[in-house]
C-alpha cells in the first residue's frame, strides 16, 4: 500500500470520531457543501488546510454529497524551501493542485499597522478571484475547532466586542460567492496528532513579518497565541470550557444584555 493510502485510510480508520465524524458533522449542521456546488479548496501549505483537502476529497468518495472541488494554492511570496515543502506534500497525500502567485508579501512587509489583517484580506480577494476563475462558487478554508474559540476571546478582550469566526460567509465584494468553513468542529489537538502519527512536516505561517519577528531574541506572542495560553489555563480550571466558550455565541439571553448592533443599527436594551 502507497504511503498516501496509509494517510487517507487513517482518517476513516484511526481518525474517523475525532476528525472525520467532527467534520462531516459540521458540513451537515452548516449546510456548507451541498449537491452540485463547486468548492474551491484553498491550501497554505499548513497542517490545517492539507487535511481539509484529503478530507474533501474524502467526501467525495465516501460521502451522500455529489459536488466538485478543485485544490488552489496562492503562492504570496513564499522562499524557495516552503515553496517546494508545499509542492512535495501535495504530491505526497495526491492532491492536485492549481498553484498560482502573487506578491503580496512585498505588498505588506513593510506594513507596521496590523500586518496579519491587511496580509489576510489580500490574500482572500485573490483567492476569491482565481476561484471564480475556475468556476467554483465556494472557496473552503482550514480553520477549525480552536480557532473559532480564539477569535471569541480576542474579540472580547481586545476588541470589547461579541462575535465569532462563522462556518459559512457570503461575499460582499465577489457576487455570489461564499466562504466555508467544513472543519468548524474539528479540534486542532487532534489536527496535530494526525500529522505527527502519519510523520507528516508542513510549513507554518511563513511571512516575513513571522520570520523577522521569530529571529528577535525577545519574541513577543502573537494575540492567537496569548489565546491559546489562555485556554490552556482556562481548562485546567474547567475541562468544559473551551465548549463552553463555543456554545456562548450561541445561546445568547436578549433579556440579560445592555445592547447589540448590526451593520446599520445601534439597540439599547435599558
Amino acid at each position: 500500500m502507497e504511503r498516501f493510502e496509509k494517510i487517507e485510510k487513517s482518517i476513516l480508520d484511526a481518525y474517523r470520531e475525532k476528525i472525520w465524524d467532527r467534520f462531516v458533522s459540521g458540513v451537515h449542521k452548516y449546510e456548507l457543501i451541498k449537491d452540485g456546488d463547486s468548492v474551491c479548496v484553498c491550501i497554505s501549505g499548513g497542517k490545517d488546510s492539507m487535511l481539509l483537502a484529503k478530507l474533501v476529497e474524502e467526501l467525495q468518495k465516501n460521502g451522500d454529497i455529489q459536488f466538485e472541488a478543485r485544490y488552489l494554492v496562492m503562492d504570496p511570496g513564499y522562499n524557495e524551501i516552503n515553496r517546494r515543502t508545499i509542492e512535495n506534500n501535495a504530491r505526497l497525500l495526491n492532491i492536485p493542485v492549481h498553484i498560482f502567485e502573487t506578491e503580496i508579501f512585498d505588498s505588506v512587509v513593510n506594513v507596521t499597522d496590523h500586518p496579519c489583517y491587511l496580509c489576510a484580506r489580500m490574500r482572500r480577494g485573490y483567492l476569491y478571484k482565481e476561484a471564480q476563475k475556475l468556476g467554483c462558487s465556494k472557496i473552503a478554508l482550514g480553520h477549525h475547532f480552536d480557532d473559532v474559540i480564539e477569535t471569541i476571546l480576542m474579540g472580547m478582550l481586545y476588541g470589547a466586542q461579541v462575535q465569532t469566526m462563522m462556518p459559512k460567509l457570503h461575499s460582499t465584494n465577489h457576487l455570489g460567492m461564499e466562504l466555508i468553513r467544513p472543519m468548524y468542529l474539528v479540534r486542532e489537538e487532534d489536527i496535530i496528532s494526525w500529522a505527527r502519527d502519519n510523520d507528516l512536516h508542513f510549513i507554518q505561517c511563513a511571512c516575513r513579518f513571522t520570520e523577522n519577528i521569530a529571529s528577535k531574541e525577545n519574541e513577543h506572542l502573537s494575540k492567537r497565541q496569548e489565546m491559546k495560553n489562555l485556554i490552556k489555563d482556562l481548562r485546567k480550571i474547567n475541562p468544559e470550557m473551551e465548549m463552553n466558550i463555543f456554545k456562548s455565541v450561541e445561546n445568547v439571553e436578549l433579556d440579560n444584555i445592555i445592547g447589540c448592533h448590526d451593520n446599520e443599527n445601534t439597540y439599547r436594551f435599558i
